[in-house]
């Protein structure tokens, strides 16, 4: 199982906040308002919205995480997003980059609902249809090579428009907008991105297989997406929407 790092999560993975202004713009956020971050990681994007004068609250099932976001000063609730408990209190519910981790995606869209005011929106960027496809091809055939199921190993559901905007709808909300957006993103190390979030595929091996596994995966990887100065750059697409509960 994949399991979070805090100090590894801000070394390779800082990048994830960093590109959150889109999602955030789409939210719109105002002062006073009381917006639940679900999957909020280490807090920082979570912090950024709390200074704009919004009532933050963040969910996130990773200890590590919610213990490094608790020192930002931030109100956490250590639990699943498929079991949070939350009863119309949020005027907003968001999320950035965490949602593709949450394969039940229909009980999570449900428990938002749950979480909303009436007229409450829900705003969030995720992994959608091909993201990283390169490097989850990679990863699995490297563990087929290995004798494992590498298809039963991925962690991730990136959905297309049409999937995650149906289950939107048939949980009641009213898609005003979602997109697939291709983001190719330059990655300064390559290793330390598959270090970071690779837990699900190196679980499948003994510790002493792990080191070699993603040297292969590496191997599998540098004549797609390292370019001849030595550059990386992963094969991002995402999904955006702004849903808003009746």
């Amino acid at each position: 199982m994949q399991k979070w790092n805090a100090e590894d999560y801000e070394k390779h993975a800082r990048f994830v906040t960093d590109l959150g202004s889109p999602v955030v713009e789409l939210l719109a956020p105002k002062a006073g308002e009381r917006i639940l971050d679900v999957g909020c990681g280490d807090g920082v994007l979570t912090a950024k919205l709390a200074q704009l004068g919004c009532v933050m609250v963040g969910v996130d099932s990773s200890p590590e995480l919610v213990a490094a976001a608790r020192r930002l000063d931030l109100e956490v609730v250590e639990t699943c997003a498929t079991e949070m408990e939350f009863d119309a209190e949020f005027d907003a519910v968001f999320s950035n980059a965490a949602l593709h981790w949450m394969r039940d995606a229909d009980a999570v869209i449900r428990r938002v609902a749950r979480a909303l005011r009436s007229g409450g929106r829900f705003v969030a960027e995720m992994g959608g249809q091909g993201c990283v496809d390169t490097i989850v091809r990679a990863l699995v055939a490297e563990l087929d090579r290995r004798g494992h199921n590498g298809e039963a190993a991925v962690p991730w559901y990136f959905p297309s428009v049409e999937d995650y905007g149906a289950r939107l709808a048939a949980a009641g909300f009213e898609v005003r907008y979602i997109a697939l957006i291709p983001r190719p993103t330059p990655l300064p190390d390559m290793p330390g991105w598959l270090k970071t979030f690779s837990g699900n595929f190196t679980a499948v091996l003994r510790p002493g297989e792990r080191e070699d596994y993603l040297r292969c995966v590496l191997e599998r990887l540098v004549p797609k997406l390292r370019d001849s100065d030595g550059n990386w750059t992963a094969d991002y697409v995402r999904l955006r929407f702004a849903a808003h509960f009746a």
